[in-house]
C-alpha cells in the first residue's frame, strides 16, 4: 500500500584551497590561508543550516496548513471540493478473490483512490459465500463489523438495519453529493428489498431475469417471434417439443434455477405481491395459486421438456446446452450476457441468442414491463466505523464504478456510466434495451424468505422434479417451514 513519505535530503561539499604566500619581508594585512578557510566553512556551514532550517520551517508550515484545510473541509461536511486526502486503513471483507468478478473492480476502485489520497489503505478479507451469513454474524456479535462488506439484499440485509448495525447509505449519499450516481432503477430494487424508503446497501449488479433463447432453434420449430403470453409460451414449448427440439435446459443441480420457474408462474399468476404476502403470513403457501405454479413446473418435467436427467445438469452446462443448440430456451438473468460475449463459448454468435420476459398470464395481474430485477450481492458500511474518510471514500466509489465496470467488464452495476453505445458488444445493448423497459420490478422465489424457508424450497425442488413429492407436498413443506420459523 502506498503511504505518503516526506524526506528531506541535505547535502554539503566543500573544497578547501590552501593559498601558499610567496614574498621576503612583507607583512600580510590577510589572516593565514588555514584561518581564512575555517571562517569561510563556518559562515558556508551557518547558512546552508540557516537555509535548511528556513526550507523545512515553510514545508513544515505548508503541510500543517494542508492539514488543517483538509481538516476544516472535513469537519463542515463539505464534499464539493477536492479530496482532502484523509488518512484511513479500510477494511473490506468480501467473497471474490481480487482477480474474480466484483473482486477485479473492488480492488481497481481502491488503488484507483489511492492515486487521489495517498493516505487511504486498505485490507481486502476473503470469504466463502458459503460462510458469509456466519461470518457476519459473528463480527456483529462481538461488535467488530469491517468498513465495507460484501452481503445479500432482501431478509438478510434488514435483521442488520433492526440491529442497526449498517449506515443509512441512501442519506451518506444525500449528504455527499452522490445521489445521482446510483441509478433511479437500482435504488428501487434495493428499497423493496428492504422495505424501506431508504438504501442501506450499495448495488453490485442491476439484472433483469427472464427467459433466453436459441434463435435457430426457434426457426427450425417454425416459431417466428418470441412469445408474450403465457398461453403462446405453452404453445411454443410444444411445437419445440414436437421438432424433435429439448424446450428447456433447467440448471436444477443448483436448484434455484427451478425455484425461479416456481416463481415466475407464481408472480404473472398472483401478483408482485405474492410471495411477500405469504412470508408475512398474509396468505398460505399452501393456497391454490402457489401450489398451481409448483405443478406448472412438474408438469413441464412430466412432459419431457426439460430433457434426460434434470436434476443433475448445472446452471453451466444449461446455459451451454442453449448456445450449442442443445436445448431452445434457458432461463438466467441479464449476467448471463459475459457468457454470450466470450466468443469460444457461445456457437450461436453475437446475434444468435435472443431475450424475451416472462410472458404474461394476466395483464391486470402481472404486466408485460414488469420484471423479474435483482442487485447480486450487495456492499454494506459498519455504521460503527463510519467517519468522514468514509465517506469521501464512498464518494468516489460510486462516482466512478460504473465506468469502471462497462470497461473492464461491460456489465451493468445499477450506477451511472459515460460509455457509448457503440463501444457495446450486442448482448451488453440487448441487456439495456431490456433493464430500459422495466416500470416495476418483482423479485424472485427466496427473496423475502428466511433462510429455513429458503432451505425448504430449494432442498426439496429436485423431488418436485423427479416425481417424489406432490405439488401439494413441496409447498406444505414450505409452509411447514414457515409455521416452525414463527415459533422461534
Amino acid at each position: 500500500m502506498k503511504k505518503k513519505v516526506l524526506a528531506i535530503l541535505m547535502s554539503s561539499t566543500m573544497i578547501l584551497g590552501t593559498l601558499a604566500g610567496c614574498g621576503g619581508g612583507a607583512t600580510s594585512t590577510e589572516a593565514p590561508a588555514e584561518t581564512a578557510t575555517e571562517e569561510a566553512s563556518e559562515e558556508t556551514t551557518e547558512t546552508a543550516a540557516a537555509e535548511t532550517s528556513e526550507e523545512t520551517t515553510e514545508e513544515a508550515a505548508e503541510e500543517t496548513q494542508e492539514t488543517e484545510a483538509a481538516e476544516e473541509t472535513a469537519a463542515t461536511g463539505d464534499f464539493s471540493g477536492e479530496d482532502p486526502q484523509l488518512e484511513k486503513d479500510f477494511h473490506i471483507l468480501s467473497i471474490w478473490a481480487e482477480d474474480n468478478d466484483n473482486g477485479v473492480l473492488i480492488n481497481n476502485i481502491c488503488k484507483a483512490y489511492q492515486e487521489v489520497n495517498p493516505n487511504f489503505t486498505y485490507e481486502y478479507e476473503l470469504v466463502s459465500s458459503d460462510d458469509l451469513r456466519q461470518k457476519v454474524a459473528t463480527l456483529v456479535a462481538s461488535n467488530d463489523l469491517p468498513d465495507m462488506f460484501v452481503y445479500e439484499s432482501g431478509k438478510p440485509i434488514v435483521d442488520l438495519i433492526e440491529a442497526d448495525q449498517i449506515v443509512d447509505i441512501g442519506a451518506m449519499l444525500d449528504e455527499i453529493g452522490s445521489t445521482d450516481y446510483v441509478t433511479p432503477s437500482a435504488t428501487s430494487l434495493l428499497e423493496t428489498l428492504s422495505g424501506t424508503d431508504t438504501i442501506y446497501d450499495l448495488p453490485l449488479g442491476l439484472n433483469v431475469e427472464g427467459f433466453w433463447y436459441n434463435k435457430a432453434l426457434f426457426e427450425q420449430a417454425g416459431i417466428t417471434e418470441a412469445p408474450a403470453t403465457w398461453d403462446e409460451f405453452e404453445e411454443d414449448l410444444a411445437k419445440l417439443k414436437d421438432a424433435g427440439i429439448q424446450p428447456l435446459s433447467c440448471g436444477a443441480a443448483d436448484k434455484w434455477g427451478a425455484t425461479r420457474l416456481i416463481n415466475a408462474y407464481t408472480v404473472r399468476s398472483l401478483g408482485a405481491d405474492a410471495l411477500k404476502n405469504a412470508a408475512e403470513g398474509k396468505t398460505s403457501y399452501t393456497d391454490e395459486g402457489y401450489v398451481a405454479a409448483a405443478a406448472k413446473v412438474q408438469e413441464w418435467a412430466d412432459k419431457g421438456y426439460f430433457g434426460e436427467g434434470v436434476n443433475t445438469v448445472d446452471m453451466n452446462t444449461a446455459g451451454s446446452m442453449l448456445m450449442t443448440g442443445k436445448s431452445a430456451i434457458f432461463y438466467n438473468g441479464s449476467w448471463f450476457a459475459s457468457n454470450l460475449n466470450d466468443e469460444s463459448a457461445n456457437a450461436a454468435g453475437e446475434d444468435g441468442i435472443g431475450f424475451f420476459n416472462i410472458p404474461v398470464v394476466d395483464e391486470s395481474v402481472s404486466a408485460i414491463d414488469s420484471y423479474s430485477m435483482n442487485c447480486g450481492n450487495i456492499l454494506c458500511l459498519s455504521k460503527a466505523k463510519e467517519d468522514e474518510a468514509t465517506k469521501w471514500f464512498v464518494k468516489y466509489f460510486v462516482e466512478h464504478i460504473g465506468d469502471e465496470a462497462m470497461t473492464t467488464q461491460g456489465s451493468i452495476k445499477g450506477y451511472t456510466y459515460s460509455a457509448q453505445a457503440s463501444d457495446m458488444t450486442a448482448y451488453t445493448k440487448l441487456v439495456l434495451d431490456e433493464i430500459g423497459k422495466a416500470q416495476s420490478a418483482f423479485t424472485w422465489y427466496e427473496a423475502t424468505m428466511n433462510s429455513e424457508i429458503s432451505d425448504a424450497a430449494q432442498s426439496n425442488v429436485q423431488m418436485l422434479l423427479s416425481g417424489e413429492m406432490t405439488p401439494e407436498d413441496y409447498m406444505q413443506s414450505i409452509q411447514d417451514a414457515a409455521d416452525m420459523s414463527a415459533l422461534e
